[in-house]
């Protein structure tokens, strides 16, 4: 078996959700932070099941979305569109489950932003979308940042939704969390050290980039030093 293809189809099914992760929970983090909502609490706590759900449950529901009998998947099935056991169902799964970690971590950049700034740039008419761009998004830009190195590492290891949706097709739909299960449960110990090796080495790198972000968050002078 190539170790290869499931890095690389792990990067991009990560890579994808987590764009896709980054301006969803931005852009709700955006509303909830500055908005009053109407059923505010169901709406966050709905947001939110993924990250206490277990992943097979989580599978289980975009399953009955996305299944050919499913609510969504049965218009996609009359369009002649199959989102399940493709790589496409994978990026989906990884994006539910990541969700929570990059929504919690904007709102909170976002309301840690001193607001007399945005109060001194509406005096001068500015717009609300400038004053989020210029102000409230650089300001915001380390938590926002460490909220987008979780997602992906949160994207990455993704197994269980991912299984129950996308399942284990070697060169397709298997990734790294995936791969590794079927090298130990077929004895590949030395496939499963390698994909073990790749993923560590990228898991560091995201913790760093998360502590930078954080020491950046509370100690902007300094640098975190």
């Amino acid at each position: 078996m190539s170790v290869v293809a499931p890095i690389l189809l792990s990067l991009k099914v990560a890579a994808v959700a987590t764009v896709i992760t980054f301006l969803v929970g931005l852009g709700l983090a955006r509303i909830f932070a500055t908005r009053r909502i109407p059923l505010r609490g169901v709406w966050e706590g709905l947001l939110l099941l993924p990250l206490v759900f277990p992943p097979t449950i989580t599978g289980y529901l975009l399953l009955v979305v996305l299944g050919r009998r499913g609510l969504l998947g049965g218009l996609l099935a009359q369009a002649g569109l199959q989102v399940v056991f493709t790589w496409t169902a994978a990026v989906i799964a990884s994006f539910i489950v990541s969700l929570p970690l990059m929504y919690q971590n904007c709102k909170a950049a976002l309301r840690s932003v001193e607001p007399r700034y945005a109060g001194a740039a509406r005096t001068l008419g500015v717009s609300e979308g400038r004053i989020f761009r210029r102000i409230t998004l650089p300001m915001a830009a380390p938590g926002i940042l460490a909220g987008t190195a979780l997602s992906f590492a949160r994207a990455l290891g993704e197994f269980g939704a991912t299984l129950m949706t996308a399942g284990n097709i070697p060169g397709r739909t298997q990734t790294i969390p995936l791969a590794i299960y079927s090298a130990v449960e077929g004895g590949r110990a030395r496939d499963a050290n390698i994909l073990l090796g790749v993923t560590v080495v990228v898991s560091f790198a995201l913790v760093a980039v998360v502590g930078w972000a954080e020491r950046r968050m509370f100690f902007p002078g300094k640098d975190g030093r």
